[in-house]
Parts: structure tokens; C-alpha cells; sequence
């Protein structure tokens, strides 16, 4: 009796092992191969046999593969062949006559067509619509080549506070009255001026009324500048608004050169300066820091030619470059609308050279330069990397801060700014979403938390940014950018804007003024009258940042008693669970001579003929495993899951 069961076994294995086998063969006769080529082989062989005939055909779909072109919604026959090596816009026309459809070379194809004939010369494709200005096709170029890009000169923003004497130096560096002509002494506008040193360099410097638009510009994505001056009183020391430059040069990261003013008044003490700047991370190079500092008087015009030098120097070993044989790139810096001229808009070239005559767009709105002027007035044809011009041609006036981009045809540009305009009127009827809030921090969306701290006295604050501080850990930085006691203002809304920071305020409230306009654009206030709460509140926020520990549970065991090879299912394991449950949804890992041979997903799990989701221990059960099929008697299915541990800072 015994004899004849292990004969029956051995008879169903045979069965079982010709049924694979025939599976397989049927399989690799699919793939090119002749049945003579795999007779006698085993199932292992045949496993073999076609895993390496797939990876050939693989490797040989990956050598077809020639590569990406990027379309958009104006792309034509012509535009595609150029960014296809040695395929002329003929052929693509004679393969899309083909297809059924009557083109011309200039004709605008759809995506799906554009698709379809990029797959036909072996390319992939990624669609860039013209409505998103940072990945518009014609604001690309290829990178440049090492060997086009040339010295060019340094784009350098005055900073500092009120009455310091910002205005007077910029007058002193251009040598004509600036402050004269404007009204308190205040700055009215915003302009860029190019200075020529006496050994021939220039310096274009950005004339902004403080930190604000500076700032604003960065909010808008425009890295304008290369190097701040930073104009410090030596009879007044650090003020308020002084920080506050030092905090937006910082959240820049552009590099910071000190010029310490009035020290030809009797009261300066430019020592005292150097300390107190000392304290605000800003180290002298003569104290074996980083930070270059200047001792100048721009009313008495003393060493402002030792400040250029500095400004020339620092500029070299920053290796500004850029390629000027290129379409111009660059950004907005003031714009206006004359009752006789129309839309006036001044420009700073940051890449390549424009022209009298280049068609651009510069966001929402496009024009041609109809007339070019330099800063003095003077009609210029050409402007090039780091020089700014104002021209006349716009459509409208620009926002300050617009990123601008020379386009081939007025077509173009029209056609870029109107679906610029219609993506924005979709996102202002949008509801309106935060920059950064405590919940986004929470779920772990940013990994490094900016905090804009403000409170209602300089002794909380000081106990406050220590409190936060403390809070950092090699995984998650908290970084405070600005600190200062006083309200929360427009200047604290527009660098939360730039930095994609958080406001945080302790015992005061925004003025409602400030508040609308944080609503505007989008940034998060938290204010608090106790200290606890604060710290509480922001230590939760970063432990949501923490990446959860995984620790492994087994939820149970089942070892595999009998395998049937099903034509329609698979390999099916009859098995027995030994241990807890096994459940569908689990992870399993196939367990032989206690080693791990698969782990992956259970397709299956039945009892009898009924689907269920889980078998208890001690019952019998079906399971199929994904992918797999080599399942022997004697193995063992582990079931576990992977459970997500939340973690703690660590003091």
C-alpha cells in the first residue's frame, strides 16, 4: 500500500513538472527559440533560458532608445526633426502622410501625434507646456560650454538702514547728486547703473529702497544679485533695519561686503562697528574672518576706490561668468507706464545679449524692444551680461522682478503670454495655500524648518531663540533667519515670502494690514502668549519630520504541505499554519532549509474554494505567491508586516 502512494506522488510530480515544462517551452517559443532547441531541457533551464532571452531583448530596446525631445503645444514637424539627430522634417511629413494626415513643415502638431512620430524614430518625449514660465521650451537652452562663457561684471545691491548713508554712496560712486534730486533724501525708484573703474571694469549696482524689493525679487524666483554692500554708521552702529539686511543677504546666501560710513565725523568709532557686526556673524578679515570691511566717508568720496577694488576682488573669486553668444535672458528691476511713451520697462541682462529689435516675453506680458537706453540715457543698440537697459515695446508694464526671455516670433511671445495669463486667473480662483505652516512641517514635507522670530521684547526673544535653537539635530536643522523685537511687519511677510519661512511671534499681534497681506501671499503667522506653547508647538512640528523607525512583526507561519501547478492559476501551496495567521494583505518571505528564497506578496489565499483574507492556526489554507512559482513541500511561508514607529527628538 505504502508503495503504491509513493508511486502515485511520484507519478503527479512527473505530471506536474511536464505541465511546467510545457508552460515554459510555449513561453520561449513565443520569445524566437526553435522546439528543437529545448528539448530535454528542464523547467530550471527553461527559467534560465527565458529570463536571459528577455534581458537581451531588453538590452536591445535600451540601444534603440535615442533619446528625449521635449514638445509643447506649438511644436511643428520642423522643430521636432531639428531636435532629432540626421531625421529631416521630410520624413517626419512622408511618416505622417502615412498615418493619414496632411501637414505642412510649419504646421503645429497635437501631443498625441507628436508622440506617436517621436516614437517612431526610437525618441521619448516629455511634454512642457508653454503656460509654466520656468520650463518653457523656448526659455531653454543647452548648457553652455565651458569655452563660451566670459568674465562678466558683478551685479552688487546697497543695503543697510535709514539715514546711513546708502544714497550718498551710490552718489558718491557715480560721482552725480542722487540725493539732490529726490525728495527727504529718500530713494523714489528703483534703477540700475553701470560704473566704470578707472582700470576699465565695470560694476552695475542695483538702487533699491532697502532690503524690501530685494526681496521681492527673490519671493519671485530672481537671483539679481551677486554682492551686497552693506552701509553701516560708524557713529550709529548696528540699527533694527541694518539686521534685518544682514538676515535677507543671509536667506540670499549672497555674499556680504561691509562698508562702514562717516568716519570722517568725530564721533566714529569703527572698531565698535566691526564688534557689534562681529555678534551678527559678520567677522572681519582682519580678525582672521571672512567678511570684508571697508572704512569709507561717502560724503568726503574717501576710499570709495578701495570699496570698488574689494567689490572687483571679491567678484573674481566668485568667477562670475556668462555666455553672451546666447538670446538674452534676465530679469525686470523697475518698470512704469509713461503718458508718452507707454510701458517703460528697465531690464538686467543675465544671460546672453539683447538686441534692438529681440522679441521677448516677461511673465504675463510680451513685447518687442522698439528703442534701447543705458542708465545715463544714451540710445544703445546692444546690452550685454550684468548691464541693465530701459526700452520701450512692451505690451504692459511688467512685474518687478518678472524673469524675461528673447523668444523667436511675436507669435510666440503672444501665444506664451496669454496662457501665462489664463494659468493665472485659474490659480487666483484657487483657494489660496500657505507657503509653510506647522501642519506641512508636521507631515513631514520640508527638512529643514526656517522661522522668522519676532517677539515684544529683546529679553524674550533672546530666551526664545535659544529655546529653538537647542531644537536641531543632525536630521532635521531649525534655522532662525530673522529675529527682532517689535511687530510683525511687511518687511518680516516678504522674507517669510522669499524663504518659505514661518512667522512666529510671542506676546504681540500682526496689525491687520500685515495680516492681509500675509493672507495674500500665502504666509503662515503663529503668535503665542506663552513660551511653552511655542516651543511645544514647533518641537511637534519637527518630530513629524523624523523619518519613522520600521521594526518588523511576524504574524504567523505556515508550512507547505503538497504544490499544484494549476494552468490558469499557477503554483498553488497546500499548506498548514503553524504559527498565528496568515493574512492576504501581509507581506511573506518563502522560507527553504532556512533560507530566504523569495519575498513579495501573497495573489491568493483560500480556504477550500472560498477567497478569505485570513487562516488562523491550525487550518489548512491554498496560497499563491506573486511571480513566484518554485515552491517545494517543506518550506516555509512566513507572513509579517512592517509597522512604522514614530520617533522623538533627543534632547
Amino acid at each position: 500500500m505504502k508503495q503504491k502512494k509513493i508511486a502515485e506522488e511520484n507519478a503527479r510530480k512527473e505530471q506536474e513538472e511536464e505541465n511546467i515544462i510545457s508552460q515554459l517551452a510555449e513561453k520561449a517559443i513565443g520569445l524566437g527559440i526553435k522546439p528543437e532547441d529545448i528539448k530535454n531541457l528542464s523547467s530550471k533551464d527553461l527559467q534560465d533560458l527565458i529570463k536571459e532571452l528577455i534581458d537581451e531583448k531588453t538590452k536591445e530596446q535600451e540601444k534603440q532608445f535615442k533619446g528625449i525631445i521635449i514638445i509643447n503645444e506649438l511644436s511643428t514637424a520642423k522643430e521636432i526633426s531639428v531636435q532629432m539627430t540626421k531625421v529631416t522634417p521630410g520624413e517626419i511629413l512622408k511618416k505622417l502622410l502615412q498615418m493619414g494626415v496632411l501637414v505642412t513643415i510649419n504646421t503645429k502638431l497635437d501631443k498625441d501625434t507628436a508622440t506617436i512620430i517621436a516614437n517612431e524614430f526610437q525618441y521619448d518625449v516629455k511634454f512642457v507646456s508653454i503656460s509654466e514660465p520656468k520650463d518653457s521650451p523656448y526659455e531653454k537652452h543647452s548648457e553652455d560650454s565651458a569655452d563660451k562663457l566670459k568674465p562678466r561684471p558683478p551685479v552688487v545691491t546697497i543695503m543697510g538702514h535709514v539715514d546711513h548713508g546708502k544714497t550718498s554712496l551710490l552718489d558718491a560712486i557715480r560721482s552725480s547728486d542722487v540725493a539732490g534730486g529726490e525728495h527727504g533724501g529718500i530713494t523714489q525708484h528703483i534703477g540700475a547703473y553701470s560704473v566704470k573703474t578707472k582700470d576699465g571694469r565695470h560694476i552695475t549696482f542695483l538702487d533699491t529702497p532697502g532690503h524690501e524689493v530685494f526681496t521681492a525679487m527673490r519671493s519671485r524666483g530672481a537671483k539679481a544679485t551677486d554682492i551686497v554692500i552693506l552701509v553701516v554708521s560708524a557713529v550709529d552702529g548696528i540699527m533694527p533695519q541694518t539686521i534685518e539686511a544682514i538676515n535677507h543677504a543671509k536667506a540670499a546666501n549672497v555674499p556680504v561686503i561691509v562698508a562702514v560710513n562717516k568716519i570722517d565725523l568725530p564721533a566714529s568709532d569703527s572698531q565698535k562697528i566691526r564688534q557689534e557686526l562681529s555678534g551678527q556673524g559678520l567677522n572681519p578679515e582682519e580678525w582672521g574672518g571672512d567678511t570684508i570691511m571697508v572704512d569709507i566717508s561717502a560724503k568726503q568720496k574717501l576710499n570709495i576706490d578701495n570699496l570698488l577694488e574689494m567689490v572687483l576682488l571679491k567678484s573674481e573669486m566668485m568667477e562670475l561668468k556668462s555666455n553672451p553668444d546666447r538670446k538674452a535672458q534676465g530679469i525686470i528691476v523697475e518698470s512704469r507706464l509713461d503718458s508718452k511713451k507707454g510701458p517703460i520697462a528697465t531690464l538686467l541682462v543675465q544671460k546672453g545679449t539683447l538686441k534692438s529689435g529681440d522679441v521677448l516675453v516677461a511673465g504675463t506680458t510680451y513685447g518687442k524692444v522698439r528703442a534701447m537706453t543705458n542708465d545715463t540715457g544714451k540710445k544703445i543698440e546692444v546690452a550685454l551680461p550684468s548691464f541693465s537697459a530701459e526700452i520701450l515695446g512692451m505690451n504692459e508694464p511688467p512685474e518687478v522682478g518678472d524673469k524675461f526671455v528673447v523668444v523667436d516670433k511675436e507669435t510666440y511671445a503672444k501665444e506664451i503670454s496669454d496662457s501665462r495669463k489664463e494659468r493665472v486667473k485659474a490659480a487666483s480662483l484657487k483657494p489660496k495655500r500657505h507657503h509653510l505652516s506647522l501642519i506641512d512641517v508636521s507631515l513631514g514635507k520640508v527638512k529643514e524648518l526656517k522661522i522668522i522670530l519676532k517677539a515684544d521684547v529683546q529679553g524674550s526673544l533672546g530666551a526664545l531663540k535659544d529655546s529653538l535653537e537647542r531644537l536641531s539635530t543632525n536630521e532635521i536643522a531649525l534655522k532662525i533667519i530673522h529675529g527682532g523685537a517689535g511687530a510683525i511687519t511687511e518687511s518680516d511677510v516678504a522674507l517669510a515670502t522669499a524663504s518659505n519661512a514661518l512667522i512666529v511671534g510671542f506676546n504681540l499681534r500682526p496689525d491687520s494690514i500685515v495680516e492681509k497681506i500675509a493672507e495674500n501671499k500665502g504666509v503662515s503667522i503663529n503668535v503665542y502668549r506663552i513660551i511653552y506653547d511655542l516651543i511645544a508647538d514647533v518641537k511637534a512640528a519637527m518630530e513629524g519630520l523624523l523619518d519613522p523607525s520600521l521594526k518588523e512583526k511576524i504574524l504567523g507561519k505556515a508550512s507547505v504541505k503538497q504544490v499544484f501547478k494549476l494552468s490558469n492559476s499557477g503554483t498553488i501551496s497546500g499548506c498548514s499554519v503553524l504559527e498565528g495567521k496568515i493574512q492576504r494583505g501581509a507581506k511573506i518571505r518563502l522560507l527553504r532549509d532556512n533560507v530566504i528564497v523569495f519575498e513579495g506578496n501573497i495573489i491568493s489565499l483560500k480556504r477550500f474554494k472560498d477567497d478569505v483574507k485570513e487562516v488562523e492556526k491550525g487550518y489548512e489554507c491554498g496560497i499563491g505567491l506573486e511571480n513566484f512559482l518554485d515552491i517545494k513541500v517543506g518550506d516555509v511561508i512566513e507572513n509579517f508586516m512592517l509597522e512604522k514607529i514614530s520617533r522623538k527628538l533627543e534632547n
